[in-house]
């Protein structure tokens, strides 16, 4: 018969999710990962396959978490201004209660830059065409800015939110915000 399960698992993969974006995947290990969700080897094998299966469902739970300021970008009709609302809230994310500084995505995507694995780098690259789809639609809402003017800024757009997901690690809230406040000044 079949053991029943002693933890909760949305639990214990927002504490895996926490460990990855805090030390990376390379830099998490299975002790640290039954430790941090204080579940033992087995029981993580037998729900998430391995640590793989673990990062993965990780992700999943940050997108999840990020689903509602996502969705508030992606509904927003303000144009450049809802582009620079979105740094300022990706940023916020960062100083609730239990969250890690920077981004888990950014992370993510700057550890498997040059990985051979297709499941993350597939999540990776989805999540930031979809962010420079964004940025591209709210630049557009600014009829005097031509095809290319928007693509180039897009681009600048999406290598300043990486730049800002690896200063809000280190940087205090008045040198994120002026880092904010400069990106936009000539978009």
């Amino acid at each position: 018969m079949a053991r029943k399960k002693q933890y909760i698992e949305e639990e214990v993969i927002d504490k895996a999710m926490n460990l990855f974006w805090k030390n990376g995947y390379e830099n998490t290990s299975m002790q640290m990962l039954e430790k941090e969700m204080g579940i033992n080897k087995f029981s993580i094998y037998a729900s998430f396959g391995n640590k793989h299966g673990v990062f993965i469902e990780s992700l999943k739970s940050y997108k999840a978490k990020t689903k509602t300021m996502f969705d508030k970008f992606k509904n927003a009709t303000g144009g450049v201004e809802d582009i620079k609302q979105f740094f300022y809230d990706s940023v916020a994310i960062c100083h609730k209660e239990g969250n890690q500084k920077g981004c888990l995505v950014t992370n993510t995507y700057n550890e498997f830059s040059e990985s051979e694995d297709e499941v993350v780098n597939n999540q990776m690259t989805s999540f930031m065409d979809n962010l420079k789809k964004l940025f591209i639609e709210k630049l557009k809402m600014d009829s005097s800015k031509d095809e290319e003017t928007v693509l180039k800024e897009a681009n600048f757009l999406v290598l300043a939110k990486h730049g800002l997901a690896a200063a809000s690690r280190v940087n205090n809230k008045k040198e994120i915000e002026d880092y904010i406040e400069m990106t936009f000044k000539n978009i």
